[in-house]
């Protein structure tokens, strides 16, 4: 018997996993750059093209809690890009987490942790689009009263 989720809960599952990654990210990239690495050596980065954590910490800030902030915001506006946007996030952490692990060739739990949380958040998203209806309605945002001005940025 399927177990029957309103797109109501899988959305806010999701809006609260973007919310905690973007967090988690851009403390992780402060703590990269304010406290060059907070603990991690950087004799971690030995062999990379990086000589301090400066240029990760921006990345993680910049790319990754930054489209986790954005498809955070565009969720809770209910706009028509937060599914687009909540994929580019999830494969972004999926990404980065592979990243670290080719480039500094160290392990953590962490690491599993940040991958699984991806993996979610990406199949919330597939969910979300129908790709399995009989656990989830497929997401249908509420029209928006459209206005001249968004008319012509359509067009534009």
């Amino acid at each position: 018997m399927p177990l029957p989720l309103s797109n109501r809960t899988v959305v806010a599952a999701l809006t609260a996993l973007a919310v905690f990654q973007a967090l988690s990210a851009l403390l992780g990239a402060f703590l990269a750059i304010a406290c060059d690495g907070a603990g991690v050596p950087v004799e971690h980065l030995a062999g990379s093209p990086f000589t301090s954590f400066l240029v990760p910490g921006l990345i993680l800030g910049g790319v990754v809690g930054g489209t986790q902030l954005a498809a955070a915001v565009t969720l809770l506006a209910q706009r028509r890009v937060a599914l687009l946007l909540s994929a580019v996030a999830g494969f972004g952490m999926l990404i980065w987490i592979f990243a670290e692990l080719v480039i500094i060739r160290q392990y953590s739990w962490l690491q599993s942790a940040y991958f699984a949380l991806g993996i979610l958040e990406l199949s919330l998203v597939l969910s979300l689009l129908g790709v399995a209806p009989t656990l989830v309605q497929p997401l249908q945002w509420p029209e928006v009263k459209r206005s001249r001005a968004t008319d012509l940025l359509d067009e534009g």
